[in-house]
């Protein structure tokens, strides 16, 4: 297993190179793509090349060898020759492999809205479609209408308005998110976006695209410079059917992460494992870094963690465990906050001292916590106000202290003390800590709190100066 070819266009493809390489791989790794246009690679040398490094998707150095061809785009699967074929430079070439990972994005699905779409087939002037991620699309107009109610809807909303776009989020449902996050708080929620200066649309219907405007079902012509798509997606899966690979709602995998062809794996938002597709940042992660262990031989199988969703907003701080369905599941011990004046909101619900299910909102540092101790399957401390108010932890029921130094960022469990020593140990910016720890560099939901962290730092040296001088 020396020749290891992921096939992908996302972050995920660069994430399992570089855990490959964290976990001690030492033959050749190639990332080819199957859509150079969406690729967001960022090769450090000529395309095809050995390099002294290549850079992740995140800037972080890769070791050698590491080949990246941005430009080679994915045409079909020969497993009988063991080898991918690209077309590149005007002429197709073969790559052989000895392990075949894929790893497409999910492309996006359109709605049958009148002028989406070309007589040709291509979306019109204006109409940008997303999959599962906000990609690094340059916006040039005004005013953006974001049509979605599920996570990238709202994500995609509050990067725009972040960067003083003129934006409006459209949905069907009265609330964004509100399948997951019910009445009170989905209503908490659109109050949280509209504070940040986005126009929610709740409960509004798109009938038309014209140029330069949305119309909705009552009348109103909405200005829509650019419109961004966030109505779903469905996993790219043709090269594995053309390959003859076994494939459902996605590329079936067992629990090694292998397809019906033991010299080809999937992860991602393409692979569906025990029937279920789960796409997005966080199971794409996981995918990776499992994956990554189980070639390199230091893990057997592949264990999911439950499922949960943390919004990457800065406008506001989402976390929801399993479904609504599962807050009323018998059994189970419900714990509820709600704060309308503060736009807080928990409703949680226990078994064993576990939670099974949860909505949070706007309470970032129980978010961080409660999403830990899911993950990890552990019980909650007994002071649970305490654990939600943020409140001076108490000890728990067996007489144990909780742990006080909580992760920052989830997705690289790495904690508020970690951060603050590397600051002190000059890495000064979020940047820098990312090079250093590696917060903020899944699913990026932390980035917020991280910089808000060098600055508290930065005043504390400022004052400790002054003081001494």
């Amino acid at each position: 297993m020396n020749n290891v070819l992921v096939v992908g266009d996302g972050a995920v493809a660069q994430r399992l190179a570089e855990r490959m390489r964290h976990h001690g791989h030492e033959g050749t790794l190639t990332t080819l793509v199957t859509d150079p246009e969406t690729s967001r690679r960022r090769p450090s040398s000529q395309p095809g090349a050995t390099a002294p490094y290549a850079l992740d998707a995140f800037g972080t150095p890769c070791p050698a060898p590491t080949l990246i061809h941005p430009t080679a785009a994915v045409t079909a699967l020969d497993r009988g020759q063991r080898r991918v074929l690209a077309h590149m430079n005007g002429a197709t070439t073969a790559y052989s492999y000895d392990t075949l990972v894929l790893a497409p994005q999910a492309r996006p699905l359109i709605p049958g809205i009148p002028g989406l779409v070309s007589a040709e087939g291509d979306l019109t002037e204006g109409v940008v479609a997303l999959g599962t991620s906000f990609p690094e699309v340059r916006i040039t107009s005004d005013t953006v209408v974001v049509l979605g109610e599920g996570a990238l809807a709202v994500e995609t909303a509050s990067t725009l308005s972040a960067q003083g776009v003129d934006t409006t989020l459209v949905c069907a449902s009265p609330h964004p998110l509100q399948a997951r996050l019910g009445d009170i708080c989905g209503a908490m929620l659109s109050e949280k976006l509209e504070r940040a200066g986005i126009t929610v649309l709740g409960g509004r219907t798109a009938v038309r695209r014209e140029p330069g405007h949305l119309l909705l079902e009552d009348g109103t012509a909405l200005r829509a410079g650019t419109l961004m798509l966030c109505t779903g997606a469905v996993p790219d899966t043709r090269l594995a059917l053309d390959a003859g690979l076994n494939v459902h709602n996605g590329i079936v995998v067992d629990d090694r992460l292998r397809t019906s062809d033991p010299q080809v794996y999937a992860i991602g938002d393409c692979a569906e494992y025990d029937g279920h597709v789960m796409a997005g940042p966080r199971a794409a992660w996981e995918q990776a870094e499992a994956l990554a262990e189980i070639l390199t031989c230091r893990a057997g199988s592949y264990r999911p963690r439950p499922s949960a969703l943390r919004l990457r907003t800065e406008a506001a701080d989402v976390l929801t465990i399993g479904s609504l369905t599962d807050l009323r599941r018998p059994g189970t011990r419900l714990i509820s906050l709600t704060d309308q004046f503060g736009r807080r909101y928990a409703r949680l619900a226990l078994h064993d001292e576990r939670v099974v299910a949860a909505v949070l909102l706007g309470l970032p540092r129980a978010i961080a916590t409660i999403g830990l101790l899911h993950r990890l399957g552990q019980r909650l401390p007994s002071d649970r106000l305490g654990l939600l108010l943020d409140l001076p932890p108490e000890p728990t029921s067996q007489g144990t202290e909780e742990n006080n130094d909580p992760p920052v960022c989830l997705c690289n469990n790495v904690s508020k003390q970690t951060l603050f020593q590397a600051w002190r140990a000059g890495s000064r910016t979020v940047t820098e800590l990312a090079g250093r720890t590696r917060a903020t560099t899944g699913c990026g939901g932390c980035s917020r709190s991280v910089a808000e962290l060098c600055g508290v730092w930065a005043r504390e040296t400022r004052s400790e100066v002054e003081k001494a001088a």
